[in-house]
């Protein structure tokens, strides 16, 4: 009778828990409202579709680059310990969604026991302490009623910290794909550097050559021979410093493959070719595409949660825990209906004082859901910046392109009609002027191929911007 006077209580207990499920303490997660409307910066965001869609295989048709990219996916350090910290986010998120699940132990314990001849059982016992032989097989249960929500605050956390760390291994892998592409456009246009730079120093070899021939036909001063022996041994150094520039970023290159230092398969600067259509979405579609700005707001979720966590600890719990099992002081009856034991016990804690601990964890976690809103606002703030000044500097380098080959080729004239004017002796100065329009068309050269990859540099800083390459 008392055994089901006893069972009576703990069922209504469990009734009584599961009814006060309603009274849900935790807070529902609601994204803060931003304004995002001017985010661009004054840019048109009409359409619907974004850059940041295109897979970066549609982006990049270069096959060189795209081999590059698929070997650094697959191979580079960063990505791989991104992925390890998803994989480790992974586990604690299927703990979490085991909180609503009892506790189940199973143990066995054997031991024998003798007790002190001096001690009080053997004083009683006539001056010889018992010994005794204890076998015992215990299962136990233990099972805590989610009343306020704390297991299903706690469950959502762990989810948005696994989305979090998703979100970082797709921001390590859109940061992987603009390098390596940033770093492989740089790479040849110091090709087509180096290359110019080789042509024009076999070129001011032969003008040096051509100079010495007029010296001796008086037609130039030593002046003028040694002012074109210098342009030569200047471009000799621009040289060495180019081909210097190639090897270390071959190496750096290399370092985002994941592998060894050495030399990159490669095209063509001149064959690079692509279309981009600036189509920007909505400003909101940052949310969506951008993975720090996602990382950046399933942090602020994970805080909003583990604040509700705090925040129930300041309410009581029931629990209920069982147990049952064997014992035996003989072996021989161990396994015997009669060594059964069992136990229920039903428990409602509220906390009263425990040296302020539950209200500073409450604080706390109200003082982290804080930082981690201004951080998700600021996230919002700089992927608006970030794509404000891509899609600026690409319209800039797009323009500059054209007034460069525009620049090269006036001073490629300059060039052809300053050495007609030295070839057939109008004036002893000429060769001042030769010389410094060989010298402005070179740099205009230089900087027309440093314009071209800082054209294709924005087209990628602009596709990153976006949050493009993850997906």
């Amino acid at each position: 009778m008392q055994k089901r006077t006893i069972i009576y209580r703990l069922v209504l207990m469990l009734v009584v828990a599961a009814s006060l499920q309603s009274c849900f303490v935790a807070k529902k997660y609601q994204r803060p409202e931003i304004e995002t409307e001017d985010l661009y910066r004054n840019v048109s965001t009409n359409d619907s579709t974004t850059l940041a869609q295109m897979p970066w295989e549609d982006l990049f048709t270069d096959s060189k680059l795209r081999t590059l990219i698929k070997t650094g996916l697959s191979d580079n350090l960063d990505l791989m310990m991104a992925v390890e910290r998803v994989r480790a986010s992974e586990a604690y998120y299927k703990q979490g969604k085991m909180g609503f699940l009892p506790s189940l132990n199973l143990g066995a314990n054997v031991g024998k026991y003798e007790a002190s001849d001096n001690g009080l059982s053997g004083v009683s016992a006539g001056g010889n302490g018992p010994s005794y032989e204890n076998y015992q097989l215990t299962g136990s249960l233990s099972w805590e009623a989610d009343i306020w929500g704390k297991i299903r605050s706690q469950k959502r956390a762990t989810q948005a910290s696994y989305l979090k760390s998703e979100a970082s291994r797709r921001a390590v892998e859109s940061t992987l794909v603009a390098k390596i592409a940033s770093a492989y456009f740089q790479l040849i246009a110091l090709d087509a550097q180096v290359e110019l730079a080789k042509e024009t120093v076999a070129n001011r070899t032969e003008s040096l050559k051509t100079m010495q021939s007029l010296k001796a036909a008086a037609r130039v001063t030593e002046t003028a021979v040694k002012q074109t022996e210098a342009q030569l041994y200047s471009t000799q150094i621009l040289l060495l410093d180019l081909e210097r520039n190639v090897k270390l970023l071959e190496n750096t290159l290399s370092l985002l493959l994941g592998k060894e230092s050495g030399s990159i398969e490669r095209g063509r600067l001149a064959d690079q070719v692509i279309t981009v259509d600036l189509k920007m979405g909505f400003p909101a579609q940052l949310l969506r595409n951008r993975p720090d700005v996602m990382r950046a707001e399933y942090g602020l979720m994970n805080a909003f949660e583990l604040r509700n966590v705090a925040y129930s600890r300041f309410y009581p719990s029931i629990s209920l825990s069982a147990s049952a099992g064997l014992e035996s002081i003989s072996f021989d009856n161990w396994f015997n209906t009669s060594s059964i034991f069992s136990n229920l016990i039903g428990n409602l804690t509220q906390p009263l004082f425990n040296k302020r601990q539950i209200r500073t964890q409450y604080e706390v976690s109200k003082a982290q859901q804080k930082e981690a809103t201004y951080n998700f606002k600021r996230a919002l703030l700089v992927a608006g910046k970030e794509v404000s000044d891509a899609l600026y500097t690409y319209q800039v380098e797009k323009e500059k392109y054209e007034i460069r080959k525009q620049e090269l080729q006036a001073l490629t004239e300059a060039v052809s009609f300053s050495e007609e004017l030295l070839n057939r002796g109008y004036g002893n100065t000429t060769y001042l002027e030769v010389l410094t329009a060989r010298s402005n068309a070179l740099s205009s050269e230089i900087n027309t191929i440093d314009s071209r990859f800082k054209q294709l540099n924005a087209v990628v800083e602009l596709y990153q911007a976006l949050g493009g390459g993850w997906k």
